[in-house]
């Protein structure tokens, strides 16, 4: 097994499915059970979920939204997403803890560095909702926070494409792969991995990141054991 703790990140928009908004339980099923598979190995997940299936603070904020109400707002957004995960986990028969960056002890620990890390330690999938707590910080930065944090061993992030490309290779069917990249040749070329506040983090403290499709079955698990699935990012 080549990665013993990792930090997953899912959009909120993956837990749609085919679905126009909201939660489908099928892909909430398929996610617990990828999960699952990776516990059971020993690999130690901590998950971040965007909120973007639910509320998305700039797209409220583009319609005339204050800004900082719609960034809280798509905060709570991702705790109902983390909760609605750590159900799916639970009926997999997977322990997990949600702990939360705003406090709201009747359904989430808050976050606690140290709780966290325990909780890894004794095999327990941990699920960070609420961001970082603050506004205008994307859950891509809170992913990267959280994994610096709890020394996580890379950033798996899970999307709907099986790597980085060029150009989107949903609009572009030239669009060319890359199979591993630089954080300074994804800086030079532009490219569009995290927001750019996450990804300088990432770089600062040099914690790799793999993108890659998350709902091709088996990807997560080939991933920790070392398999080039996806587009590697690191120094």
């Amino acid at each position: 097994m080549k990665y013993k703790r990792i930090l997953l990140k899912l959009s909120g928009e993956a837990l749609m499915g085919d679905l126009p908004y909201g939660i489908d339980n099928e892909r909430l099923k398929e996610y617990a059970q990828e999960i699952k598979n990776v516990v059971e190995m020993g690999c130690e997940v901590a998950i971040v979920i965007g909120g973007g299936n639910i509320f998305r603070g700039v797209a409220g904020a583009a319609k005339g939204m204050d800004r900082v109400q719609g960034d809280y707002m798509g905060m709570l957004a991702t705790v109902i997403n983390g909760m609605a995960l750590q159900g799916a986990l639970e009926d997999a028969g997977i322990k997990t803890r949600l702990q939360s960056a705003i406090e709201m002890d009747k359904v989430a620990e808050p976050f606690i560095k140290r709780r966290a890390e325990r909780h890894l330690e004794k095999g327990r999938v941990v699920i960070f909702g609420a961001g970082t707590g603050n506004p205008y910080f994307t859950t891509d930065t809170a992913a990267t926070l959280r994994a610096i944090e709890v020394s996580a061993d890379v950033i798996l992030k899970g999307t709907r494409v099986d790597g980085i490309y060029d150009s989107d290779p949903e609009k572009n069917a030239d669009a060319v792969k890359y199979n591993s990249l630089t954080f300074d040749e994804v800086y030079d070329k532009n490219l569009k991995v995290m927001d750019m506040t996450a990804f300088t983090l990432s770089h600062e403290n040099n914690l790799p990141i793999i993108v890659f499709d998350m709902n091709k079955e088996g990807n997560l698990q080939r991933i920790v054991q070392g398999e080039n699935i996806g587009t590697l990012v690191n120094l």
